[in-house]
């Protein structure tokens, strides 16, 4: 069904229900009695008790009198003598409400005569127990006029009906029956709406529970039962029920109403009309209980009209909308309808049922709660679907948030690896940099050391340098005067002498020894060079003692660079240097020759890691000037790099070294150093080509140009 459409369904079943249903029940009511019942259409009005003369006829449209809100009235009818042909008559007055009913008839002498009082004053005043006054006509009287006097302090509404007094014995125990049917079938109501509010503690059963028994109390008051059964025969809380059992059945009527159909939801502006009709009926109480009983009236019949208007039209809307409740809902009102129709009806004449005027307003209310009383089942039906349903949604929405974190935890736990790895790793780096830092540290330390070691052999090995010239000389001149002697030996000595001194050279291997010490002398010499070399290399490379910026010549730290590394070259890498004439830079000297280090070092590495691939491994170093700068440039013919890792070669901690054998600080420590010297460092590099560094630096630091 599309929204704002009416579901057709439960009016047919409405219609179906009252055709098999609601007809036959009427069927049954109007069929009972055996005798038809004589019901006054005329009645004289007069001015006083005395009943002498009268002001008017009245022919009221239907059989009932309305005289409205006044406290006395005087009535005179006539009636047939044939009524009498059937034994005693029963005549009733059907009004509950009069606090009492005088009947009186005129004897021969045309004087008044009573017959009898009934009404609520005189509690049980009838052998029935019926509520309406009832006066038994004897049938030897001949009674063809009679008059009553009423008292009431309710409006006053007159029906008189005369019938055999068998034919109102069996009208009596008919009617009983049907109003404890009635009354039973409403409190059986209550009950089951009462239980089920303690059940599903759910307010709207409560209230419905009291609609029930408050509409159920209100029919009984209106027919005069709560008179006897409710009040133990106290006129005036009976009184008092009239206005306030039909003001609770009605608040609690339109409460129920705004709950069931969410109202406030739905029809908002419906909604504060039915809240002031709540108002409205609490105000009819409270001014019947404060005794103005005329304006009560008015108030309830007004609310009673707002009640029809507003529940067809909220109803209707709510329907529209396609909320199911409010179709149960319409259709309960239609019985009750029904029912109020059917009582219009008779109270007017244009029908004629052969019962009182209350009983379709039984049938309909009856017919109202039970529909209404299944439309509440129905709900609980709605709200155990929509509990399902509910319960339903939460578990696929757990299972989803199931399925969810299990997802995330698989992302999160995928993440955590990674990032676990990339911490170990971060770990195993700065741990390789701790160890690296501290090697640099111990090299420093060491650069210290040897630079102190350097100065100390500096002294013994000048002396041995500065010694062995000397000794090379000495030594000749021994074997000068050796030769001499020898020469002389030879013309002087005897054959003995002679023989015995060619005997020791020959053991002491003159010619070998005289030989040797020429090789150890040549040895000394070119070792205490070499030493001298290397403490030089030491003392240039370390600068410990220079920590200012000072004028420095760069080919010295070039040279005293490659004398350090000499070793790891393995002879193997040729060394090409093509020095221009360059002036000498002011510079940190020991900073700017870790810079040569470092570079030759990675160009070392390249081309022994890669000696199968290229056979003549090459470093070429030139230097030349550019104006106020010079450029320094160490190239390899090694295997290059490609452009991404070019790109970071200058990032801390980035290497491309196996694990433990590089920080990834060489040239990040590289560029710093340039940078701070105010110079650049650029690479020009390629795979397969090589790599070469470009190093310019200002020739000038701190002093002026001119100096």
């Amino acid at each position: 069904m599309k929204k704002g459409q009416i579901n057709k369904q439960p009016f047919i079943i409405g219609l179906v229900v009252t055709l098999f249903i609601f007809a036959p029940v009427l069927a049954f009511l109007n069929s009972i009695g055996n005798e038809p019942t004589f019901e006054v259409k005329e009645y004289f009005v007069y001015n006083d008790d005395s009943f002498s003369e009268y002001t008017e006829i009245l022919q009221p449209q239907s059989t009932s009198l309305n005289l409205g809100h006044q406290n006395f009235a005087f009535l005179g009818f006539d009636i047939s003598s044939a009524l009498f042909e059937n034994g005693e008559l029963a005549l009733e007055v059907r009004n509950p409400t009069f606090r009492e009913v005088v009947l009186y008839q005129r004897n021969d002498q045309g004087e008044l005569e009573e017959l009898g009082k009934a009404g609520s004053d005189y509690g049980r005043s009838n052998l029935f127990s019926s509520p309406n006054p009832l006066f038994v006509l004897e049938q030897d009287k001949n009674i063809d006029q009679l008059f009553v006097a009423i008292r009431s302090n309710e409006p006053i509404t007159v029906e008189i009906a005369v019938s055999s007094y068998t034919t109102f014995h069996f009208m009596y125990n008919q009617k009983m029956l049907i109003i404890n049917a009635y009354l039973g079938i409403m409190f059986a109501l209550f009950l089951y709406n009462f239980i089920l509010f303690f059940l599903i503690r759910d307010k709207i059963y409560f209230i419905y529970s009291i609609y029930i028994l408050f509409i159920a109390l209100a029919q009984a008051s209106l027919m005069g039962y709560s008179y006897y059964y409710f009040f133990n025969l106290n006129p005036s809380l009976y009184e008092l029920s009239i206005i306030g059992f039909s003001s609770i059945s009605g608040v609690a009527g339109i409460t129920f109403m705004r709950k069931f159909l969410k109202t406030k939801e739905f029809t908002p502006l419906l909604d504060k009309f039915l809240a002031i009709n709540i108002g409205v009926y609490i105000l009819a109480f409270l001014v019947r209980l404060f005794g103005n009983i005329k304006l009560s009236y008015g108030l309830t019949d007004v609310s009673g009209l707002m009640v029809i208007v507003l529940f067809v039209l909220t109803a209707t809307i709510i329907a529209k909308k396609g909320y199911r409740p409010a179709n149960y809902f319409i259709i309960g009102w239609f019985f009750f309808f029904i029912g109020l129709f059917v009582f219009i009806l008779q109270s007017n004449g244009v029908i004629k049922l052969n019962m009182i005027a209350n009983f379709p307003m039984l049938v309909g209310t009856a017919m109202e709660a039970i529909l209404l009383s299944l439309a509440l089942a129905d709900k609980i039906n709605i709200l155990k679907k929509e509990k399902e349903d509910e319960q339903a949604e939460r578990l696929r929405i757990l299972k989803e948030n199931e399925s969810l974190i299990l997802e995330q935890n698989e992302i999160l736990e995928s993440k955590v690896k990674v990032r676990t790895e990339e911490l170990e790793e971060t770990l195993r780096n700065l741990q390789n940099t701790q160890t690296q830092l501290v090697n640099q540290e111990k090299m420093a330390s060491l650069g210290q050391l040897t630079a102190g070691i350097a100065h100390e052999i500096n002294n013994p090995i000048n002396f041995v340098s500065s010694n062995i010239s000397p000794l090379k000389r000495d030594i000749k001149d021994l074997m000068e005067i050796v030769d001499v002697y020898r020469e002389k030996g030879e013309e002087q000595f005897n054959e003995n002498t002679k023989k015995e001194l060619k005997d020791l050279e020959e053991d002491l291997e003159l010619d070998y020894i005289l030989t040797e010490i020429d090789q150890l002398l040549k040895g000394m010499d070119d070792g205490a060079k070499r030493t001298v070399e290397i403490v030089k290399g030491l003392r240039l490379f370390s600068r410990v003692d220079e920590q200012d910026v000072k004028k420095v010549d760069i080919h010295d730290g070039i040279n005293s660079t490659l004398v350090l590394l000499n070793s790891s070259m393995s002879g193997r890498i040729k060394i090409e240097k093509d020095f221009a004439e360059i002036p000498m830079i002011e510079c940190l000297a020991g900073k700017i020759n870790q810079v040569f280090m470092n570079i030759i070092t990675n160009a070392i590495h390249a081309l022994t890691d890669h000696l199968a691939d290229n056979p003549n491994p090459l470093i070429i170093i030139k230097t030349s000037q550019i104006g106020e700068f010079i450029k320094i440039e160490i190239g390899d013919n090694g295997p290059g790099m490609p452009l991404s890792v070019k790109e970071r070669i200058f990032e801390p901690f980035f290497t491309t070294k196996a694990v433990g054998k590089g920080t990834g600080l060489g040239l990040s420590i590289v560029y710093t150093i340039i940078e701070n010297h105010k110079g650049t460092l650029e690479v020009d590099t390629s795979e397969g080509k090589g790599t070469n560094f470009i190093i310019t630096l200002p020739i000038y630091q701190n002093t002026p140009q001119n100096d």
